[in-house]
């Protein structure tokens, strides 16, 4: 068995690395970061880990990955690489949400649609995308993050079901934690208002309803009942949630002081 992990250098991704070690799967690791993935394949000892540096904001990158790959049989691809950019959309660079749309969108269809097309050859595998809470709301002051997750989480959906009609037996699921406790945070230049899930449970909990074909998998108590009150709700009022909700992640509207330059900081972090 062999697992593909990109967004593997951290957080959930590294996590769900070791933890698909454990259940014996050989590893491809991908991220921009070198020695955080030497860290990784350092720990893990049972099995064989291949390191794969690549920046998934660049779109020939998503191809040359699975030139580099699709030789090796994947039975469980993670799509894990993706950052956010907090601020009002007036004010966040555009490149920087270009990168974001490149690296949270456009590099998880690329890879998801290559790699399904071999999958549904063989008539088996798992392909994973690490969605977000926010993927069921719009997210003022977060809004091309929120925007990116609520197309994984669609996107993921409705590839679920056209594979369940055609009675093919892949697995496509989308995982939406609310926060957990990873660099996410300091990449998207945030502090969460309410404590993360860890991450090594939110791992473990993402692999075994992936492995039993869930398609949306919302772990934690908090998240699953946040999702079922929404129903709730008029479209409107969860917009106005959701932004007083955003706002607490700076403390007031001047805690951070000039957005740009906050965000200059972390240029070109494309993966996680």
């Amino acid at each position: 068995m062999k697992a593909l992990i990109t967004g593997a250098s951290s957080g959930i991704g590294r996590e769900i690395a070791i933890r698909l070690a454990q259940r014996g799967y050989d590893l491809i690791i991908v991220a921009r970061n070198r020695k955080k993935l030497e860290n990784l394949k350092s720990s893990i000892k049972n099995v064989n880990v291949r390191i794969i540096v690549l920046d998934l904001s660049e779109e020939r990158n998503c191809f040359e990955l699975y030139q580099l790959t699709k030789d090796e049989n994947i039975d469980f691809l993670v799509n894990n690489a993706g950052f956010g950019a907090y601020g009002k959309f007036n004010d966040v660079p555009l490149e920087r949400e270009l990168s974001l749309i490149k690296t949270n969108v456009i590099a998880l269809h690329i890879l998801t649609k290559l790699y399904l097309k071999d999958m549904i050859k063989r008539n088996s595998g798992y392909i994973l995308n690490v969605g977000s809470a926010a993927g069921f709301l719009s997210g003022p002051r977060f809004s091309s993050y929120y925007a990116s997750k609520n197309y994984v989480v669609r996107l993921t959906q409705a590839i679920h079901e056209e594979l369940r009609r055609d009675k093919i037996k892949v697995g496509v699921s989308v995982l939406c934690p609310g926060p957990v406790n990873t660099e996410f945070n300091n990449i998207a230049d945030v502090k969460f208002c309410i404590n993360g899930l860890d991450a090594g449970f939110v791992a473990d909990y993402a692999i075994e309803q992936t492995l039993k074909n869930k398609s949306i998998i919302t772990p934690g108590f908090r998240m699953k009942a946040v999702k079922f009150f929404q129903h709730f709700v008029s479209e409107e009022a969860l917009t106005r949630i959701s932004y007083n909700v955003q706002l607490k992640k700076s403390g007031n509207e001047n805690a951070r002081g000039d957005l740009n330059e906050a965000q200059s900081s972390n240029k070109g972090k494309a993966t996680i």
